[in-house]
């Protein structure tokens, strides 16, 4: 059976070079590509962005990157017998929307399925917003983890099964029916490395920033684990996992490294797990079978963790000597009373204590904050502030100012009104009542942050000014501006 599977372009919108413009290589994707491979079916990946990524087209308040929409559905074989696209964030929605809509136009009979991506704070819940892709053509959409759901779905496709029998996948939806997700993959070890031999991954090389901090003339995202046990508000992730986590093994994840450094010559792993760290022993033992092995590489918590499931500074010092060189955390407000209105979970004490030890054996941090939760007020900002200077003074080395957007799927979604499509719910909306005065907070924290870093760590700013021109960034904010400039270049010579 011949398989297409199509990951959208990348959608940047044009005032906004904080949040968008976050370059994910699709790993949900890959994993799924070589589950069918190795059950037996025909694949072919059509990436849309990496093919080519230079490629800029203006649409709107947003510019596309990658190929467009035609150039994508001529790349798909008229023997292909199945299609599925990739649901990867939400900025991208417009993009996986048109795409469904053409290729339905030039293939009418052929089955279209939207994939959902549960493993990202960037995703979306896709059982809230199914009549958008029925809407253009499409004929399901997949929930919750593909790799199983795929072949189980591809199998009764190629037997011409009936309604009944479609319904009993759970996670499965239709224009005329939905099964909500009800099981998980127990047995993560039990997947096949992802197949990024399908991808057009030098591209991604190439263009020199990724999600995060790119130091590496070769990298890879990799998922050590899957899901995240906490009930936060503002997040998609409870609806898309269920508030569950699950793990790999110590020795399956060094096994991956290991093939792929093999494979590819890749040293730099980009951990894109929601929370690689809920189990602080199995966090060491990735750690001490690197050891093991005399593995020259270094690996990132690029997605973030819960920090206070790393139990000491004992963890910290064995994961700085097996490589980690970055760990992003996420306090999300300075304000005790937001966090109880968020659900959120946080030991500040302790994620100050931590800091200061990454700062002290070179592993740099981030610190994650939303501004602009339902409920927050001016002295809940202050206090935010305030924290962020405490952080800095301890060590932090950056820190990501976002503003809270209605995710589908979080339990905010349907608190928010204004904003006319999917893809403006980034963290940078500008449709929202308040933006502009969230805005001036925002860039006044950064200048703030700034000065403050100046002041206590001069020798960190001018390390950070150097990487910039190196482009070998060992945070993010070394490299949003690097990465801006590349994307407004590419918008400005094709527009």
């Amino acid at each position: 059976m011949s398989i297409v599977l199509i990951n959208p372009n990348l959608i940047v919108q044009r005032n906004d070079p904080f949040t968008t413009g976050i370059v994910y290589m699709p790993f949900n994707l890959a994993y799924l590509a070589s589950s069918l491979r190795e059950n037996g079916f025909s694949i072919q990946v059509i990436d849309a962005f990496a093919e080519r990524p230079r490629q800029a087209q203006r649409d709107g308040e947003f510019t596309w990157y990658g190929l467009s929409i035609n150039e994508v559905v001529a790349r798909v074989p008229a023997s292909v017998q199945v299609a599925f696209i990739y649901a990867i964030n939400l900025t991208n929605h417009n993009a996986t929307i048109a795409i469904t809509r053409e290729l339905k136009q030039v293939f009418p009979d052929l089955p279209v399925i939207i994939l959902e991506n549960t493993q990202a704070v960037t995703a979306y819940a896709l059982q809230f917003v199914m009549d958008e892709f029925f809407n253009v053509g499409a004929d399901y959409v997949l929930t919750g983890e593909s790799e199983l759901r795929a072949v189980q779905l591809l199998t009764l496709i190629a037997g011409n099964a009936d309604v009944d029998e479609l319904r009993e996948i759970d996670g499965l939806g239709s224009p005329n029916f939905y099964t909500p997700p009800a099981s998980f993959i127990s047995e993560l070890d039990s997947l096949p490395f992802p197949a990024w031999d399908l991808f057009p991954i030098k591209n991604y090389w190439d263009l020199h920033f990724s999600h995060g901090p790119l130091s590496s003339a070769r990298y890879l995202p990799i998922l050590t684990s899957r899901g995240c046990p906490y009930p936060c508000r503002f997040c998609v992730v409870p609806a898309t996992n269920q508030q569950k986590w699950r793990s790999r093994s110590a020795e399956n994840v060094v096994d991956e490294m290991e093939h792929f450094m093999g494979e590819f010559g890749v040293r730099e792993f980009h951990f894109e797990d929601l929370d690689p760290t809920i189990s602080d022993q199995r966090i060491r033992d990735i750690c001490n079978e690197i050891l093991a092995r005399d593995l020259n590489i270094i690996w990132k918590i690029a997605s973030g963790t819960k920090v206070e499931t790393i139990r000491n500074e004992e963890t910290i010092d064995l994961m700085a000597k097996a490589g980690c060189r970055y760990i992003s955390i996420s306090p999300e407000t300075g304000s005790a009373r937001v966090l109880k209105l968020m659900k959120k979970p946080f030991d500040l004490d302790h994620a100050v204590r931590l800091v200061k030890r990454m700062d002290q054996v070179g592993i740099r941090s981030q610190a994650c904050f939303v501004l602009g939760f339902p409920g927050e007020k001016e002295q809940d900002l202050e206090m935010t502030w305030n924290l962020v200077h405490d952080l800095t003074r301890k060590g932090v080395d950056e820190i990501a100012l976002f503003m809270i957007t209605p995710v589908p799927g979080s339990s905010i979604y349907e608190e928010f009104q204004g904003y006319q499509s999917l893809s403006q719910l980034n963290f940078t909306p500008t449709w929202r009542m308040d933006y502009k005065q969230l805005n001036r907070f925002r860039l006044r924290l950064y200048g703030a942050f700034l000065w403050w870093k100046l002041r206590y760590h001069p020798l960190k700013v001018l390390r950070q000014a150097i990487n910039f021109l190196r482009r070998r960034f060992e945070t993010k904010m070394e490299m949003i501006p690097y990465r801006a400039l590349v994307l407004k270049r590419l918008d400005r010579k094709k527009n």
